[in-house]
Order: C-alpha cells, then sequence, then structure tokens
C-alpha cells in the first residue's frame, strides 16, 4: 500500500491518495478546493496511472470534502461517509463561508460508513473504526497488515480535534482515542487529517491530552 499527501485550501487539509500495485486509489478527505488544487491532483492521479475508484470520508467538515464534487465528476466516484454526518455535507458552503472559505456543494453520500466494517480497493482493506467526538459519525481507517491508521481530526502529532464545533464531544473524542485506537498498538503509525503524521507509541507519552487521562490527572468521562 502506497501513500501520497497533499495538503489543500487555506485550512491545510491533509488529502491522501492511497493505492497498491492493482493502481486501484482511493482518495480520503479531498479538500481540494481551486482549479489549481484540483490540477494538482489529477495530475498526481495520471502521472502514476492510477484508477480512482472512491473518495472516502472520514468525517463531514467541508475543509475535508471539497473537492469530492471534482473527483464524482471526473473519475465518476462513489462518496463514502457516514450518514450522521450528512448535516456537516449539507451545511459545508455555510460551514466554509463562517471560515472565509468559498465552496461549491458537496454530493451527497453514496456508501454510509457507519454500516461498513471495511472498505476495499485492488488488493487493500481498510477497516471503518468508528471514533465519534470531532463529529458524530467521524470514523477512522486502518490497515492491519501495514499498521497504518488514517485518523482524519480525531489525533493528531500531539494534540486531538477540536470538540466545540456542532456535533462535538470532548467526552466522545477521548473515548475514541482512548479505547478505539490506542489499544491498536504503539507501532502504528497514523496519518492526521491536519499536520504531521505520528505513532500511536508516540501520542501516549508526548500528547497532552492523551497523557492527563492516563496518568488519571483527568475524568475524560465527566
Amino acid at each position: 500500500m502506497n501513500i501520497a499527501k497533499l495538503v489543500f485550501n487555506p485550512i491545510m487539509e491533509n488529502t491522501y491518495i492511497v493505492w497498491d500495485d492493482t493502481k486501484e486509489c482511493i482518495i480520503i478527505d479531498a479538500g481540494n478546493f481551486s482549479a489549481r488544487e484540483d490540477a494538482q491532483l489529477t495530475d498526481f492521479i495520471s502521472e502514476r496511472g492510477l484508477k480512482p475508484v472512491m473518495a472516502v470520508n472520514t468525517h463531514g467538515h467541508f475543509d475535508h470534502a471539497m473537492g469530492v464534487g471534482y473527483l464524482k465528476e471526473t473519475y465518476g466516484v462513489k462518496f463514502a461517509c457516514s450518514s450522521k454526518d450528512q448535516f456537516l455535507v449539507d451545511s459545508a458552503q455555510q460551514s466554509g463561508a463562517m471560515f472565509g472559505v468559498k465552496c461549491t456543494p458537496v454530493p451527497a453520500i453514496d456508501i454510509d460508513l457507519d454500516k461498513m466494517e471495511e472498505i476495499a480497493f485492488g488488493a487493500t482493506k481498510l477497516r471503518v473504526i468508528k471514533t465519534p467526538g470531532h463529529t458524530p459519525g467521524h470514523v477512522s481507517l486502518y490497515n492491519e497488515e501495514q499498521k497504518v491508521l488514517f485518523t482524519g481530526d480525531t489525533l493528531f502529532r500531539e494534540s486531538i480535534g477540536r470538540t466545540d464545533l456542532p456535533g462535538g464531544d470532548y467526552s466522545w473524542i477521548m473515548t475514541s482515542i482512548l479505547e478505539q485506537l490506542v489499544p491498536l498498538g504503539d507501532d502504528v503509525e497514523f496519518y492526521p487529517g491536519h499536520g504531521d503524521k505520528s505513532t500511536i507509541g508516540h501520542e501516549t507519552l508526548y500528547n497532552p491530552f492523551v497523557t492527563e487521562v492516563l496518568n488519571n490527572e483527568i475524568n475524560y468521562k465527566g
């Protein structure tokens, strides 16, 4: 499995292109929103002879979904996201405007990740792990064979996702991290929705939001 990161839009969102030897690929959290960024994504795909088969979103926030419409129009792919985040998909334009970003409407969800245990492309499978907290329908995607995890905006390098936005909940996001992600193992490498990649082991040592709970300094369950 190969992974490439492209950083898009004013929110500096990480869009991931993931492919294997079959050349089939998925695009995780397509945040491209300008003609230049559309071309950057398309050029990367065409130069490597890749075949996009799905646009997959960890959650429905506008900065992670602005490029979904372009992918559907260009490649005819289906859009996979949790139906619990449909309200965020529907309000993408208004949410973008609040951050000073003009974006086009995001298409409706085709594949409900809330009902999926895994997604597959080529010879690769990614397990769908429900990790609510940043949004109600947030998911993470895990490849057990290579111990690679896509965390969206649940877990960052030495930080966590915001929980003060509509549908956010601090106790949920900490439960997701501590009960769903940390048990995957210290050697799991994760790719977040913003910033640099990290490992679960690094976060249990240096992420202040995680360590304060592990050290019993705070009761995250309220």
